[in-house]
């Protein structure tokens, strides 16, 4: 397994800041700087993406990712839905005799969370968050929490949100060949998005979860998206995942980077 160091990430968050601006402006031109007119209510809103890479010569290599989010809005009340899965494999060819090596898998993940919010105010709220995971490269079998939250909105605004959130977290967890276990954990988390004009989007999240006895095991999961709209109901969409886990499995990284682009239906 080859070492990776922080420096050989450089190349790759470069790479990744160019392309998620480039769909953040693709689209008509912005000719007015004030916020869209709020859309119609709907009874859910959401979006649905995929992306498929395949490659064939000296090596064989084929992936594939789906993501979904959905929300909800009441007078008070919000509900958050989210999912999202990769298989990847890479086979290498021997140049001599043509026969191919021992397949090895790059990429397999599934997760998914769920997040109800009660605004107090305007701006405070509380909410009740679940998250799910599974690893296969990582090697966690499992990675499951519950966090009763008490949220404040920075900005709230019909084109523009930011929030951010704490409050204590219950995991379960199976990593390696460790027995399943169960702590307390303090998550804090916040969250971003902007909606521009020309119906193209960003958005940012970030959280981390340390254990309340000890500090040194924690996780911190990072995420940045844009997309920009082809039609009214189809988009072009790049997201930025980083995963770091202080205290992995043994034998793998801390660090997990993912870059993938795709489209995405919005229903």
């Amino acid at each position: 397994m080859t070492k990776r160091t922080a420096n050989s990430y450089r190349p790759v968050l470069g790479a990744a800041a160019g392309l998620l601006a480039g769909f953040a402006l693709l689209g008509p031109v912005v000719t007015q700087a004030a916020d869209p007119a709020p859309p119609e209510a709907k009874s859910w809103e959401g979006t649905a993406g995929a992306g498929v890479a395949l490659t064939r010569g000296n090596s064989k290599n084929f992936l594939a990712t789906a993501n979904i989010e959905t929300k909800r809005k009441w007078a008070k009340d919000e509900v958050l839905l989210g999912a999202s899965a990769g298989y990847g494999k890479t086979t290498a060819v021997n140049r001599t005799d043509g026969l191919e090596d021992e397949e090895n898998r790059t990429v397999g993940f599934a997760k998914a969370y769920g997040q109800f919010n009660h605004s107090f105010t305007e701006r405070f709220y509380g909410a009740l968050r679940v998250d799910a995971l599974n690893d296969e490269i990582a090697d966690v079998h499992y990675r499951a929490s519950i966090s009763p939250l008490a949220g404040y909105y920075f900005i709230k605004k019909p084109a523009t949100t930011l929030s951010a959130d704490i409050g204590p977290s219950w995991v379960v967890e199976k990593v390696g060949e460790s027995g399943a276990r169960g702590y307390l954990g303090l998550r804090a988390g916040e969250r971003f998005e902007h909606k521009f004009a020309n119906g193209a989007r960003i958005w940012q999240t970030a959280a981390i979860t340390p254990e309340v006895e000890n500090w040194e095991n924690y996780v911190f999961n990072f995420t940045f998206g844009a997309s920009a709209p082809i039609t009214k109901a189809l988009s072009l969409q790049a997201l930025l995942e980083d995963n770091y886990d202080h205290q992995p499995s043994p034998g793998r990284l801390k660090n997990d980077l993912k870059l993938t682009a795709g489209l995405a239906y919005k229903f």
